[in-house]
């Protein structure tokens, strides 16, 4: 009879324990800008990125102010009318709501921006539209390798 009890016990503590880490969802938060090129300038968007953009979040990575940050470069088209995705990826809640602090810090700290051919940014990229709060459904990233 006891050892049915326990059987049962490890069971019921199985089942619990598969229903919680199903039910776990990731704390991490993104925020994903869609990026238009103007007029061809791809090498002074691409400059501007590389030399502001990623080098600030190179920095706030090193100062755990972010948990990740990407930049993707997609073939325009007629239905999604972007060239670039920056997708900056804040480990939790507390990164997230300390982003603008924590990046207002590392924008002055860093000084002037970087720019090619002396074109400002509204000559050559459109930040077509701002994601902000884009939560993570899955608890951890899987790198798979063929």
């Amino acid at each position: 009879m006891r050892s049915i009890k326990l059987k049962y016990l490890v069971i019921v503590l199985f089942l619990i324990s598969i229903q919680f880490s199903f039910s776990q969802k990731s704390e991490r938060i993104s925020t994903v800008d869609f990026i238009q090129i103007v007029d061809n300038n791809r090498e002074e968007t691409l400059f501007y990125y590389e030399y502001n953009w990623k080098a600030l979040r190179a920095i706030a990575l090193k100062k755990n102010y972010i948990a990740s940050f990407e930049i993707m470069e997609t073939p325009y088209s007629a239905e999604a009318p972007f060239h670039l995705m920056l997708i900056t990826t804040y480990a939790n809640k507390v990164q997230y709501e300390q982003r603008e602090k924590h990046f207002q810090e590392l924008i002055k700290a860093k000084g002037k921006l970087l720019l090619l051919n002396d074109k400002i940014p509204s000559e050559f990229r459109i930040n077509l539209f701002h994601k902000e709060n884009v939560m993570h459904q899955s608890k951890e990233i899987l790198v798979r390798k063929n």
